[in-house]
């Protein structure tokens, strides 16, 4: 924004120059009328000129500003793109990485379980034992 307002306060002061010079051209001017004429044309055909000539260059900086402004953008684009894609993979590495321990915590909880039920299994037939040796002892004592 301050580069427009540099550029316009120097147009405006530039036009003004132009003009005050003119005037005071006129003014001050020892030529006669024809002459003078001719030299305000002149001078009109170059303050043209000059004006055309500024404008032009204001264009060409502006052009170059929005390109450079363009290139960042996509560079800032392709840039945001590439850490959410980095972002993305981790997520896709945690994911795995939970299933492979979650499929490791089943199978642990399988194998313990099955460990229980056999000990289960072996305790009840030590307790059915005991206790068909406790239920012959029995009969025969009394």
């Amino acid at each position: 924004m301050s580069d427009r307002d540099e550029f316009g306060a120097f147009l405006v002061g530039f036009i003004v120059g132009g003009l005050t010079g003119a005037v005071a051209a006129l003014l001050f001017a020892p030529q006669s009328g024809e002459e003078t004429r001719t030299l305000l044309k002149e001078r009109g055909i170059e303050l043209k000129d000059q004006a055309s000539q500024t404008a032009e260059e204001a264009i060409a900086r502006a052009e170059a500003a929005a390109e450079e402004a363009k290139a960042r953008a996509n560079e800032l684009s392709k840039e945001l793109k590439e850490r959410g894609q980095v972002v993305v993979d981790r997520g896709k590495e945690t994911v795995e990485t939970a299933k492979v321990k979650s499929k490791e915590a089943v199978e642990t909880a399988k194998t313990k379980s099955k460990e229980v039920v056999e000990t289960a299994k072996v305790k009840g037939q030590e307790v059915v034992e005991t206790a068909k040796k406790k239920t012959k002892k029995s009969p025969s004592e009394a």
